[in-house]
């Protein structure tokens, strides 16, 4: 491999002398660069038509002003998109406002209506122990009313029994004690009473 490498660099030292020779012999004169146009060389015309494309672009076909506008088109459709985020923002902090406010009047309704609920059952509760007592007290009432009827009912008929009893006591007494005479007196009596 050694000797491969050998030959490597002496046919590569050889081709090397032969170009440093071939540039020598084709090297021009110092300070001329190649053919010349009017005192230009070949970058000399290059940067000549370059100036004029710059020169036809921005005069004749007013490449400035299309990129300014292009620039000022797309500066405007940025804005645009900045004040429709700023107003979707916008309408956004209202609806979150807007939820918060009645979030909050919903939870003052649902705690205005438990006290309410709570306030009216107390209420039906005390109403129903009215009602209760009133009821209670009617019936009370009307058990002592039938009482009291019963009563009087007992009595009167142990008054009519009484008086029945006395009737016939009565009957049987005068039956037994009087006679025509004593009815014949009684009758006059009752007469004279009545004139």
């Amino acid at each position: 491999m050694s000797g491969s490498i050998l030959f490597y660099s002496t046919s590569g030292l050889a081709t090397a002398e032969k170009a440093i020779e071939n540039l020598e012999t084709a090297a021009e004169p110092e300070g001329h660069h190649g053919p010349t146009l009017l005192g230009l060389d070949a970058a000399g015309w290059v940067y000549v038509g370059v100036t004029i494309f710059f020169v036809l672009a921005f005069v004749v076909f007013k490449a400035h002003r299309k990129i300014t506008d292009a620039l000022d088109e797309r500066i405007a459709d940025t804005r645009r998109s900045l004040d429709e985020a700023a107003a979707v923002k916008k309408e956004a902090e209202a609806l979150l406002a807007q939820a918060k406010a009645t979030n909050d009047a919903s939870k003052k309704d649902a705690k205005a209506i438990i006290k309410q609920a709570g306030d009216e059952a107390k209420a039906l509760v005390a109403q129903a122990e009215v009602d209760a007592d009133d009821m209670v007290a009617r019936r009370k009432k009307a058990a002592e009313e039938r009482i009291a009827a019963a009563e009087r009912s007992a009595i009167a008929e142990v008054r009519a029994k009484a008086a029945a009893a006395s009737v016939g006591a009565a009957e049987r007494l005068i039956a037994e004690q009087h006679n025509a005479a004593s009815d014949k007196a009684l009758v006059d009596e009752a007469i004279a009473s009545l004139n």
